[in-house]
């Protein structure tokens, strides 16, 4: 990319594709000058450090969330964006622990907390329990993607077979609970750690509907098998 052509937005994308491809780790400002193809002293005309290109970068995954209406249905407002966080962390999986981290938020980070709050607000819930409900929800996300992208198997067949034909097999005798459990829902057909997040995430959203004294629906969204892969 000629230098002429470097704006503030194509260096943040650069970044961005750079921790995407290679993890946040082999991302410096020069490794970056080296990957759009300019010196690095180019940068700086743009970002003035590291910390503020990893601000943007940040601020770029928080805008690719689809946020609540604070005006719709808070349960299916939360889902949906819990949802999106999910699938945007899994694209861009070197986010994960730099979300909560930026002591400069951008102006998507702090739209994101404004609409989780406003939704959470809208539902009814009081200050404590906005707090309490609007970490539960992220814990369980945040956790479940740290979880889902550090597994050592990326499907059901890598999970059936590390457990079957693995060093992991032999001590599994030695534990019936944890020999019930893989009996049961890793050897199951059609199993995926991924399948757990929806049921899951509902049952967060239970606990808010209890306190909330709206009960729990009779039914809730079947397990989804993956997250979306498309950009908002």
């Amino acid at each position: 990319m000629p230098p002429h052509k470097l704006t503030r937005e194509s260096v943040v994308s650069a970044a961005v594709d750079l921790a995407d491809r290679e993890g946040i780790a082999a991302l410096t400002m020069r490794s970056l000058a080296r990957h759009v193809g300019v010196e690095a002293m180019s940068l700086y005309h743009h970002l003035p450090n590291k910390e503020a290109l990893l601000d943007a970068m940040v601020d770029r995954v928080y805008a690719a969330i689809e946020l609540p209406a604070p005006d719709g249905d808070w349960r299916s407002g939360l889902r949906n964006r819990s949802e999106s966080v999910r699938a945007v962390l899994l694209r861009h999986p070197w986010a994960l622990p730099l979300m909560e981290s930026r002591h400069a938020p951008g102006p998507a980070n702090l739209a994101y907390h404004e609409a989780t709050i406003a939704c959470l607000r809208a539902a009814g819930l009081g200050p404590a329990q906005v707090a309490h409900a609007y970490a539960v929800i992220d814990a369980f996300v945040y956790g479940f993607v740290l979880q889902e992208t550090t597994l050592p198997f990326d499907s059901g067949e890598e999970a059936a077979a590390m457990v079957t034909d693995g060093p992991f097999s032999e001590f599994l005798a030695r534990y019936p609970n944890m020999m019930w459990f893989t009996t049961n829902v890793v050897l199951a057909p059609g199993y995926s750690f991924g399948r757990e997040f929806a049921p899951g995430l509902e049952l967060v959203l239970d606990g808010i509907a209890a306190r909330l004294g709206d009960g729990i629906p009779e039914t809730t969204p079947a397990p989804q098998t993956g997250a979306a892969t498309t950009d908002t």
